[in-house]
């Protein structure tokens, strides 16, 4: 490819619109594809949710995926801090009957004690002390998270800085807390999988959505490790960058795995 028009696609890529939590314009056209996990997150949840009266989904993003649950919950409600995707969030689940109220996972949110049978969390942070005083005796907490190892060779692939400060977020660490918190770990796993790009146009769009993993991203500032890594990918049309998932299912510490 000419350097001239690989700029122009890394200009456009910048430019596209992205709203929500939503990566269609990569994921439907194939651009983009991550190599399935050994769990399914949405499947887990949807099996959760029978019988309960009360379901929080905390970081919801642009509620797509909480909207595609249902039948929810008579008391559903949702979280996102991420402002410009509140918005998006509301129009999603307003019509639902969800209220999506404006808080960060590291939030002291405003729900009254034991309120729900069900915590539910996709990539978002939280507090251990939050979780066991918002849910009811015996309520459930499940999340995957994205754990420190994420994307980092994107970093190195492009000479940017390697973000420190979520290198020790891995299943260990996070299923102590919530022990520590009075949980009891049902399921846990962890997995280092990989997600395919086939373009580098593809990379910057994915780049500018997820702006904690390089910080300082920007086409001009890093254009020659972009054209770079486009010549190294063209050989074999692709590259694959490794990313890092757990998933924890847990009880309130009244449980007991015997019952």
């Amino acid at each position: 490819m000419e350097q001239r028009t690989a700029w122009e696609i890394f200009k456009r890529e910048v430019e596209a619109p992205f709203a929500g939590w939503n990566f269609q314009r990569l994921t439907q056209t194939g651009r983009m594809q991550e190599a399935p996990l050994t769990w399914n997150y949405a499947s887990i949840v949807k099996a959760l949710m029978n019988g309960i009266d009360s379901m929080l989904d905390m970081g919801t993003g642009g509620g797509e995926l909480l909207a595609s649950l249902q039948p929810h919950p008579a008391r559903t409600f949702a979280t996102e801090g991420y402002q410009p995707n509140v918005g998006v969030a509301r129009a999603n689940l307003a019509p639902l009957g969800i209220e999506v109220v404006e808080a960060d996972g590291e939030d002291v949110l405003p729900f009254a004690d034991r309120t729900f049978d069900l915590i539910i969390n996709r990539h978002e942070s939280y507090l251990p002390s939050e979780l066991s005083r918002l849910l009811k005796p015996t309520g459930t907490f499940v999340t995957q998270q994205v754990g420190g190892q994420d994307n980092l060779e994107l970093n190195r692939l492009l000479g940017a800085p390697i973000p420190s400060d979520y290198l020790h977020w891995n299943l260990a660490f996070a299923a102590a807390e919530l022990q520590d918190a009075g949980f009891v770990i049902l399921q846990q796993k962890e997995e280092m999988s990989f997600t395919r790009f086939y373009d580098v146009g593809a990379i910057v769009y994915y780049l500018k959505a997820i702006e904690w993993q390089i910080r300082d991203f920007a086409v001009e500032q890093y254009a020659e490790a972009l054209l770079a890594l486009q010549k190294k990918m063209e050989p074999i049309g692709y590259v694959d960058i490794p990313n890092h998932r757990f998933m924890i299912l847990a009880k309130l510490g009244s449980y007991s795995v015997n019952k």
